[in-house]
């Protein structure tokens, strides 16, 4: 039977009028990779910095291992890690002293933290970057090194807001190969990403959240396999119209007949086709 490591209910966060979150409730398995998709402005940060213990709910409740987060708060920032959007390291520090005075405000013992630091960049391949200062390192070794800085006291559940945005495919592909060890080795991810792929590929469940509400929460292939297998991509003169069949013979029918007077494309249904799909019907 699974354990419930983190279980969100009823979490509302208002400011003033606005409503960032208004609801969103869902629960995330031991070990388990689950990402959160929505639109800009949806509520998913909101929620990662609320389970971080960064920003206070209007309302709601939050439970790790079954403890209430506002009540046990300090420990609970002890079980959490949380990569950011924006790179926060700094910048004229190297690699090993950002790692070492992260260990310091962790309270970590000095001989853990040499050893945790040794470990970690083994694990990152960065060992041979130690002494390199952050301010010489490319965007994917950035992200690289705030990824491994968030593991140092050894996290139980890992918050990643939207780790590989605005890097390269090759280097999106090594930071995914990172985060799929990291659950390897038993710790439980939350992400955000706008990157449907990502999602598609890193996740075990996914949750739709729209207007600070969750919406839907599946496997990736469930979502898929609820639209159908193949779509057919029509571009009409003033839109794309997506059409999607169940079977391949069906979906080839419908492509002979636009193909006469429209640019025409049948490829495999995705998880962004979901995603887009529940965007209209909002919209």
């Amino acid at each position: 039977m699974s354990i419930i490591i983190l279980r969100v209910e009823n979490l509302i966060k208002k400011y003033d009028s606005l409503y960032a979150l208004n609801g969103a409730s869902f629960e995330v398995k031991e070990k388990e990779l689950f990402a959160l998709l929505g639109p800009n402005g949806a509520g998913k940060t909101t929620i990662l910095r609320i389970i971080a213990g960064l920003t206070n709910p209007t309302s709601g409740k939050v439970y790790i291992f079954q403890k209430d987060l506002l009540k046990n708060l300090i420990w609970a920032k002890s079980q959490i890690g949380i990569i950011p959007q924006h790179i926060n390291l700094d910048l004229e520090l190297t690699i090993e002293e950002n790692l070492f005075i992260h260990g310091l405000l962790y309270k970590m013992p000095l001989s853990l933290i040499k050893k945790r630091i040794n470990e970690l960049l083994e694990f990152a391949g960065l060992n041979e970057r130690r002494d390199s200062k952050i301010k010489e390192l490319s965007e994917g070794l950035k992200r690289r090194v705030l990824i491994i800085r968030a593991l140092m006291h050894q996290p139980k559940i890992l918050l990643l807001d939207e780790p590989t945005a605005g890097l390269d495919p090759h280097i999106r592909r090594k930071i995914w190969s990172l985060i799929k060890n990291i659950q390897t080795r038993g710790t439980t991810i939350v992400l955000t990403t706008h990157y449907m792929d990502e999602a598609e590929n890193l996740a075990d469940r996914v949750a739709f959240i729209f207007s600070g509400r969750i919406i839907e929460i599946d496997t990736p292939q469930n979502f898929i396999n609820k639209l159908g297998s193949y779509a057919l991509d029509v571009y009409f003169s003033d839109e794309l119209k997506t059409f999607y069949f169940n079977e391949k013979t069906a979906a080839e029918k419908e492509l002979i007949k636009y193909s006469k007077n429209y640019f025409v494309s049948l490829r495999k249904i995705t998880l962004e086709d979901v995603f887009l799909q529940y965007v209209e019907k909002r919209l």
